[in-house]
């Protein structure tokens, strides 16, 4: 595990990343704050581009948890089948959709603990949806972001909630906001779990991993 950066540090290097892009975006398709729930719960152990191809034309049909009730679990599954973990994900799609509409009269809730307490979302997915839905700046923390920030020294920790903690003590809080899709991008396409691309990378000078690649 590398060592935490400074600050002066952490803000050189989000700069850089704000600077090659401004406005970063969840790769999720959706089209309101239920279908982003459903499709982040869809996401675990699958590609966002598998998700989106299954969801498709399902999110044309289901848009709101009523009219995904009204399609049952099997109509989920039957547009679903290609993602890993389908049947369990499409049982938790139909349960957490009964809870929107008996509980909170089909509307996603605002807060984290009520998100988590959805069948199907734990405490990554509820951060997305805070992020990218409302606005608010929780970090999502993924595979992605623990290994650059083990790697770089940008949000080391030994356990998600330990980065996730390290982003938000650390990182200055104008940058807050986009922090987890900035990572979440530069591990996805340039620091990479195997063979990260270091010779294209926009903060190579400043990471502390020591076994860069040329």
């Amino acid at each position: 595990m590398a060592r935490q950066l400074d600050y002066h540090t952490l803000r050189e290097i989000f700069t850089r990343f704000q600077t090659a892009e401004p406005e970063p975006k969840g790769e999720l398709d959706h089209v309101n704050a239920f279908t982003l729930v459903v499709a982040v719960a869809l996401s675990a152990q699958a590609t966002d581009i598998g998700v989106n191809r299954a969801t498709r034309e399902l999110f044309r049909i289901a848009d709101t948890p009523e009219k995904m009730l009204a399609l049952g679990e099997e109509g989920v599954i039957e547009h679903i089948r290609t993602i890993g973990l389908y049947r369990n994900k499409a049982k938790n799609v139909i349960k957490l959709s009964r809870i929107l509409v008996e509980d909170y009269d089909g509307v996603v809730p605002c807060s984290r603990a009520a998100l988590e307490s959805l069948p199907g979302v734990g405490r990554k997915t509820a951060n997305v949806v805070l992020n990218m839905w409302w606005r608010y700046p929780a970090q999502a923390v993924d595979t992605h972001i623990f290994r650059v920030g083990n790697r770089t020294g940008i949000c080391p920790g030994r356990d998600v909630v330990a980065v996730e903690r390290a982003i938000e003590d650390n990182i200055p809080v104008d940058f807050q906001q986009h922090a987890h899709h900035w990572l979440i991008l530069h591990g996805r396409y340039t620091c990479v779990a195997r063979k990260p691309k270091c010779n294209a990378c926009l903060i190579r000078d400043l990471c502390q991993f020591e076994d860069k690649t040329p």
